[in-house]
């Protein structure tokens, strides 16, 4: 690791300042209001015309803000800073016509950290590929557990924006960053971050594989206090490695093994601390038991330790990570107990909507009937299935690319059977609840871990969860 200087926030003079902000939605919408208010001049750009582009195209107008639905492709002319919502592609024509006219790029991370005030509250932020929200609002649970004035932000659905700019005060936040979100904020320096996990994802987006990692380790840089990587995953400590950082910051891994120094783990059912210690080639300092994590699956005991590691590295007590972690409460639809009817357990993680995280869902549970199928999103499921064939009792496929799993099964796990539903209708998925009943015996477990995006059925992953929870319900019934 190098060292890298701290990028302070600075007031900007924004009056008459000709920006472009390209994207409307929940962070292009807030952006232009803010710049608006602070006497620059927006244009706004979006490439959809629909109704809610319109309705929210009218409240701008309505402030003196301009903006062009249906044309997202063109860059303004007098654009001196183009403002951009994190999902736009980077190789879109705007941002091409921008960089030949040498006109900076940032996102609404990238804005929210350049408008943070003098006392602005220091960022813990958290990426990767899988875990990121859970680990992010486990976070900000061991914060509040603390007594810290904190609050989940970024990714997970409040605006850095909104945090930065609002009107309560906070002493810490913790941010969850996407690879997006990362690619459009040159300038973020967290106090401390963690890279949970790198797999294959969004490569349509990055262009590569490479382009994605190095997106994902902008996290790391200008770090003040530990870069927090995942020890079972060589490429998070690569990325630390590389990293340009503020002089003492330390790289801090997590594993579900027992902790070496300057490390975090678990011995005997007790996760452990030897990195915030003193003398750590000695000490360890107890946390918490793996029964204060809910729930208590490998992956989820991964994301307790990154929390608490960064936790740790802010300087809260060992008690608050204990407090904090039995405080916290799950989203809905990841490795969600639903019910046991006649001793077969029913669990929704609908939000295993690529193949590493219904790898780590698939190693949750010893025999398993398993729903998968939707969206590949142009994934391959040989390496999954191979991973997970020892504990797959049987498998029930839906959704418009369920071929490709079934392909890998007959490869990796000829053995086990396999129910093909012909079917990409809502109604499928009491059809796979009750034909994963029929393949399952007491002490099973039927999991919903498609592997897959959810939109060739269901409006998102919640829908494709709700779907699942009812099915169970009626059989149950």
């Amino acid at each position: 690791m190098g060292s890298g200087k701290v990028t302070s926030s600075e007031p900007l003079d924004w009056q008459g300042k000709h920006v472009t902000v390209a994207g409307l939605g929940v962070s292009g919408l807030p952006a232009a209001k803010v710049l608006h208010a602070r006497g620059a001049v927006v244009t706004v750009v979006n490439d959809g015309d629909d109704p809610r582009a319109r309705e929210q195209a009218a409240e701008l107008e309505a402030l003196g803000v301009t903006v062009r639905l249906g044309d997202g492709a063109t860059l303004p002319e007098g654009t001196e800073l183009v403002v951009t919502a994190p999902g736009w592609k980077p190789d879109k024509p705007l941002f091409e016509a921008a960089r030949a006219a040498g006109v900076e790029i940032w996102g609404d991370v990238e804005l929210a950290w350049r408008l943070r005030g003098p006392d602005a509250a220091p960022w813990l932020a958290i990426t990767g590929t899988n875990g990121k929200t859970t680990t992010t609002q486990m976070l900000a649970s061991i914060l509040k557990a603390a007594g810290l004035r904190t609050a989940a932000v970024g990714n997970i659905g409040t605006s850095v924006l909104d945090a930065v700019l609002g009107e309560e005060r906070y002493d810490v936040l913790a941010v969850e960053l996407s690879s997006y979100q990362l690619h459009w904020a040159p300038s973020v320096r967290a106090h401390s971050a963690a890279v949970l996990n790198l797999a294959p994802d969004h490569l349509d987006w990055h262009g590569s594989m490479d382009a994605y990692a190095r997106d994902k380790g902008r996290v790391y840089e200008g770090n003040r206090v530990a870069c927090v990587y995942n020890t079972a995953d060589k490429a998070t400590e690569d990325l630390v490695r590389e990293a340009d950082v503020e002089e003492g910051c330390r790289a801090v891994g997590f594993t579900l093994g027992a902790p070496g120094p300057s490390q975090l783990g678990v011995v005997e059912g007790i996760l452990v601390d030897r990195a915030f210690v003193e003398d750590r080639h000695k000490n360890a300092q107890e946390l918490a038991e793996i029964s204060d994590v809910n729930p208590p699956v490998p992956h989820n005991i991964a994301n307790a330790l990154a929390a608490a590691a960064l936790a740790r590295a802010f300087g809260v007590p060992a008690r608050a990570v204990r407090d904090g972690l039995r405080d916290f409460t799950p989203d809905a639809h990841r490795i969600a107990h639903v019910a046991d009817v006649d001793s077969v357990a029913y669990v929704d993680d609908s939000k295993a909507t690529n193949t590493h995280a219904a790898e780590a869902s698939l190693a949750a549970y010893e025999s398993i009937v398993w729903i998968a199928g939707g969206l590949a999103k142009g994934a391959t499921f040989d390496e999954l299935v191979a991973k997970s064939a020892k504990r797959l009792r049987g498998a029930v496929l839906i959704g418009q690319d369920r071929a490709l799993i079934r392909e890998a099964l007959a490869r990796h796990a000829p053995e086990v059977p396999v129910v093909d539903l012909d079917r990409t209708d809502t109604g499928a998925m009491l059809a796979a609840v009750q034909e994963a009943s029929r393949l399952a015996v007491a002490g099973d477990t039927v999991l919903l871990a498609p592997a897959c995006a959810s939109m060739d059925m269901f409006a998102n992953y919640n829908k494709r969860g709700d779907a699942f929870a009812e099915a169970v319900r009626e059989l149950g019934s």
